[in-house]
């Protein structure tokens, strides 16, 4: 492969400002710089750009994503800032798409890959993985939310009910609610038809998959293969 086409797979670069990057010195093969950046480069050549030595992915990407709210669930097209934009050094991101949706205000587990017959296995309705939330409302939980959750709640503007959904009450005001479907809003809309109102709304697990809890707001990281079949259900 040539030096400049490796640059413009594994950065942001495109091939002409690979070009300029070697010629300014900024990238080296094996500790040397290059003399051009059409010079050819093996497998298992050390390639650097400032420093920073540059892997070449092959293969699906899988990666586990700490959502902050103010983000949505897009690789182009909005006026709000993207979740993409936080996949640094992934070259391939716009070829990516995420498992599912959070809204702009939803915090927490996202998953991205760019293998759409695995999400499709995640969010198919044969094989829903339950998604666990926890929501801190504006108000009192009512007396018998847990019982109409479990029975199904009839929401504005839908005519079928939600399928049962296991809701756990930590303080009157603060909820893990289990649900296993994956309807507009579902989780808002839900305690709305309750009379209540979610001021913070955060997912804490998918399937039997839950969020590291020393994964920061904003990073990501890339799912082992032992991950990656405990959420397809192998």
């Amino acid at each position: 492969m040539r030096l400049d086409k490796f640059l413009a797979d594994t950065t942001d670069l495109t091939r002409s400002l690979a070009t300029k990057a070697v010629k300014s010195g900024r990238v080296l093969v094996n500790g040397v710089k290059p003399k051009s950046a059409s010079a050819k480069v093996a497998d298992n050549d050390e390639i650097t750009l400032d420093g920073e030595r540059l892997i070449l992915q092959t293969g699906h990407r899988y990666i586990l994503l700490h959502k902050p709210a103010g983000y949505v669930c897009a690789n182009r097209g909005s006026a709000h800032p993207l979740v993409f934009d936080l996949l640094k050094g992934i070259t391939n991101r716009l070829d990516m798409h995420t498992v599912g949706r959070l809204d702009l205000d939803t915090t927490g587990l996202l998953l991205i890959t760019d293998d759409g017959q695995w999400s499709h296995h995640l969010t198919s309705p044969r094989h829903h993985q339950p998604k666990v939330y926890r929501a801190w409302l504006a108000e009192d939980l009512c007396a018998d939310a847990e019982q109409r959750c479990e029975r199904g709640i009839l929401l504005d503007d839908d005519p079928v009910p939600t399928k049962p959904a296991q809701l756990q009450r930590i303080s009157d005001r603060e909820v893990l609610l289990t649900i296993h479907e994956g309807r507009y809003h579902q989780v808002r809309r839900m305690f709305a038809a309750m009379g209540n109102h979610v001021e913070r709304l955060h997912r804490e697990q998918v399937g039997e998959f839950v969020l590291d809890p020393d994964l920061p707001v904003g990073e990501f990281r890339d799912l082992t293969e032992a991950e990656i079949a405990l959420l397809a259900g192998g």
